[in-house]
């Protein structure tokens, strides 16, 4: 094999008239690509004309290279990488894609079984859920190196059920969810950096890094909580509240498996279908609560029925089309006046309950393994684009890199941040409240709090 790739090369360099012979099969070929371009007549004029693409809209410069995949340091010249532009109309801008039928309980009608999507939703929600999963392996990180301490529950395998939840509903809208509340919080709006530095307890952090993993708040976003299924009854509150001022908005009231047998829940399903609450109450069911199977933990595992008189879908969670139309489906029957929904969505969390477990005391390794290759959220999106020429690759990589870099500067934001000095400590606890006196932990020691 040497000895001919000898003699070719020896054989390109009498051509050209250059010394250096290829030590490498991929120098050769390059070699003979640049010999054939420069020996090649050049075709006339009209015939470059016409194969010219259709020029893409004005887009910025970034914005342009992130679609071509090219960038303006790259070297021209023989031996310079060839990289194909490709214009925004090479794209499939919309396409329609089947999804799994929900199953239903007390509706004759369901979500649609086809789900339509442009390039752009496409994009941005892979964008979201990318996010979403660096975001949780860098706290996975930070935790393992004990800069984050205490509770922390992560979102990882399950993002498709906050990006398709956000994609379906207003910005005006409420929700609130349990302790596993990183993604959510990203979704309604926080940034990166404000997440982290919250969970390393920093001053930068969303809640003034007094709150930590569990306690994170936005605008329209009531957490976070942690005590198991304590936000349900929450959650139909603040739907008593849009029902009551008129607004035409709803509330997400997100919980798991393992609150699904909280009376309080039961409680709160009453009160919403006796005044038509516009409440969707969702259940992520992602198979464990703790470290006990849903077989194990319930009687009926049919979480979607679980609201008896009010209407049910179960849904794939996997599937962030899937969870977009159901959560429509879902808003519609809310807005027109028709009472709450319960939804389940099956999913699955690719961590332990929270830090403190492995995760694998209790399922298998395989079994991970195998939803990671059959149904991961993220690969199921760009799977679909990817084969109906949405996007292409290297696309994907440019996004993947710049997310690992806004994630990169978030934890060292998180890492370098200050503390919240002492005197912050009593902060906030009334609103719009005049300064007031705390008793600290004993009688002579005072704090203030400011609102």
């Amino acid at each position: 094999m040497k000895t001919m790739l000898a003699i070719i090369s020896n054989a390109l360099c009498r051509m050209t008239g250059r010394n250096a012979g290829a030590q490498t099969v991929s120098e050769l070929l390059i070699g003979l690509s640049e010999y054939v371009t420069l020996t090649s007549p050049s075709p006339p004029a009209s015939a470059q004309t016409q194969r010219q693409p259709p020029k893409p809209p004005p887009v910025s410069t970034r914005a342009a290279q992130l679609v071509s995949g090219q960038t303006t340091d790259q070297p021209v010249g023989p031996g310079a990488r060839v990289v194909v532009s490709r214009s925004f109309a090479d794209f499939t801008p919309q396409a329609t894609f089947d999804i799994k039928k929900c199953d239903l309980h007390r509706l004759e009608e369901g979500p649609p079984l086809k789900a339509e999507l442009t390039r752009d939703q496409g994009l941005q929600y892979y964008r979201t859920m990318q996010t979403v999963r660096r975001m949780e392996l860098k706290a996975d990180q930070l935790y393992k190196q004990k800069i984050i301490r205490g509770f922390c529950h992560l979102y990882d395998g399950q993002e498709a059920c906050a990006a398709g939840i956000e994609a379906s509903i207003n910005p005006t809208d409420h929700l609130i969810t349990a302790y596993r509340a990183h993604g959510y919080t990203y979704t309604r709006g926080v940034s990166i950096k404000e997440i982290l530095a919250e969970l390393t307890g920093r001053k930068g952090g969303v809640a003034k890094g007094k709150g930590g993993s569990m306690h994170m708040y936005a605008p329209h976003f009531y957490g976070g909580n942690g005590i198991v299924g304590a936000q349900v009854p929450l959650g139909a509150g603040i739907a008593l509240a849009c029902q009551y001022q008129g607004n035409n908005q709803l509330c997400v009231t997100l919980y798991g498996d393992g609150a699904a047998n909280q009376g309080q829940l039961f409680e709160s399903f009453n009160m919403a279908a006796l005044w038509k609450l516009p409440c969707i109450f969702i259940c992520e069911n992602n198979k464990y609560g703790m470290g006990t199977s849903v077989e194990r933990a319930s009687a009926s595992i049919d979480y979607y029925k679980r609201g008896d008189f009010i209407p049910g879908i179960r849904v794939d969670g996997m599937d962030v089309l899937c969870v977009r139309e159901a959560t429509k489906f879902a808003a519609d029957h809310c807005r027109s006046g028709k009472g709450p929904i319960v939804m389940e969505l099956q999913t699955y969390r690719y961590h332990g309950h929270s830090m403190s477990d492995p995760g694998v005391s209790y399922r298998t390794r395989e079994e991970i393994q195998e939803v990671r290759t059959k149904s991961d959220p993220i690969s199921m999106l760009k799977e679909r684009m990817l084969s109906n020429n949405m996007a292409s690759v290297e696309e994907f990589k440019e996004i993947d890199v710049d997310i690992r870099k806004q994630v990169e500067e978030a934890a060292q934001f998180a890492t370098s941040d200050p503390e919240p000095p002492l005197e912050d400590l009593c902060n906030h606890i009334f609103y719009n409240n005049p300064p007031l006196e705390v008793r600290g932990t004993n009688p002579w020691s005072k704090l203030k709090s400011v609102s």
